[in-house]
């Protein structure tokens, strides 16, 4: 018996979406496979002083649809956004809690930069009317851990609760993480997934100035472009996206249906620069093959990649790179596509995102293209399913994240098999 053979293993039996596209899972996948971009001109902050002027909001959102009022008024955005999500999953797992041990539940999200419009808004009322006029909320609303705190408190799960803080490598992350909660017998459920919110003057600032946003106001449904030799930077975007997490053996007890199972998973960090991958794509290609390794899987195994795929010049060649360096000559033999290139990039919260669209893919048998893939880039010579979605029988997936700081986060997907 292998190390693979005798662990738990590890489904998923609830999904939950907020993205660009929709506000629900079932709107965001259909947006994704009729190749339609949720970018669009930015309501939730001024963008005058900025090149950038476009991303992905999550329009239509109303929050009080999944929490009581009064706590509308204490969370963040970003949490708002996770419970709203986590809301959604739970009810498409059907788990009853009154038939649960809450200290068997757990919550695991991942999150960039959490309260940063709460934080930039109180702020300015410092600087306008003084520190004691500070929201008293402003504390327990910005801080990262309070998605996953909030998640807890709303549902009652006492058990094993955490946060990735990994740039946008954490919502992958925290499903890995809560993956190994499970399998080490911690937790016999797990909420996770990523959720960010930082749309904001402040994160605008800080992106813009460092050349990472798109400029492409003109024709937002066309600014979010990897691969392609044109793209010129990422649409920043919002989201989350809830997965419930389980061992089969409790799964299966309750009765649940199941819709994919996680195989394996694998992080690893660049150590080599702020904010730039590493140029010959090491770490990246490491925490694939850490992944497809941990599920005990062979590079053949693999259908399908959901890449990072920013639209950013430098990560998209050297993701591409990276890809080539796991699969040789293979690579060229494996779809590909970007999610990022209809929703934009939501940063913690979009592993999570593409966690939910790679398991659709394997439930529909259907891959999502990469939208607005124009022009051929020499550096990015794969198969990214370019503007029309194909159909295809897709049994494995291996989706990738890619973060500031070096931070790389990889997990392998696949369709259960009892």
């Amino acid at each position: 018996m292998t190390a693979q053979d005798s662990r738990k293993r590890v489904v998923i039996t609830g999904m939950g979406a907020m993205s660009a596209l929709g506000v629900t899972v079932d709107e965001f996948w259909n947006g994704l496979k009729a190749g339609r971009s949720g970018i669009a001109p930015l309501t939730l902050c001024s963008t005058e002083a900025y090149p950038c002027k476009i991303g992905g909001e999550v329009k239509g959102f109303d929050p009080s649809r999944y929490m009581d009022p009064k706590e509308v008024k204490r969370l963040a955005r970003f949490s708002q956004l996770a419970v709203a999500a986590a809301v959604q999953a739970m009810a498409d797992s059907k788990i009853d809690m009154a038939k649960e041990d809450p200290d068997r539940i757990g919550v695991l999200m991942g999150c960039g930069a959490g309260g940063l419009p709460e934080t930039e808004q109180q702020v300015r009322i410092m600087i306008a009317k003084g520190g004691m006029r500070v929201s008293p909320f402003f504390i327990p609303g910005m801080l990262v851990n309070m998605a996953a705190a909030n998640i807890s408190r709303m549902f009652g799960a006492t058990g094993y609760t955490s946060t990735c803080i990994t740039a946008c490598a954490a919502g992958t992350q925290a499903i890995g993480e809560a993956t190994e909660v499970v399998r080490r017998g911690a937790a016999d459920i797990v909420i996770t997934g990523g959720t960010e919110a930082g749309i904001s003057e402040i994160g605008m600032g800080g992106f813009c100035t460092i050349g990472a946003l798109t400029r492409r106001n003109d024709a937002p449904d066309r600014a979010s472009r990897p691969f392609d030799k044109d793209r010129d930077g990422f649409a920043p975007a919002e989201g989350a996206a809830a997965l419930i997490v389980e061992s089969l053996d409790h799964a299966l007890a309750r009765g649940a249906s199941i819709h994919a199972e996680i195989a394996g998973w694998g992080v690893t960090s660049d150590a080599f620069h702020l904010v730039q991958p590493h140029s010959e794509g090491r770490g990246a290609a490491k925490a694939m093959s850490f992944a497809i390794k941990d599920a005990g899987i062979t590079i053949e195994d693999i259908d399908y990649i959901n890449a990072h795929g920013t639209s950013t010049p430098i990560n998209d060649a050297t993701e591409t790179l990276a890809i080539k360096k796991v699969f040789g000559e293979r690579a060229r033999g494996i779809p590909i596509s970007s999610t990022k290139s209809m929703i934009g990039h939501a940063l913690g919260a979009s592993g999570a995102l593409e966690a939910v669209a790679c398991i659709k893919t394997i439930q529909d048998g259907i891959i999502h293209p990469t939208a607005n893939y124009e022009t051929p880039d020499p550096a990015c010579d794969l198969d990214y399913v370019p503007n029309v979605a194909r159909k295809a029988d897709v049994k494995v997936v291996l989706s990738n994240s890619f973060g500031f700081g070096g931070q790389n986060a990889c997990v392998v997907i696949k369709r259960f098999v009892p």
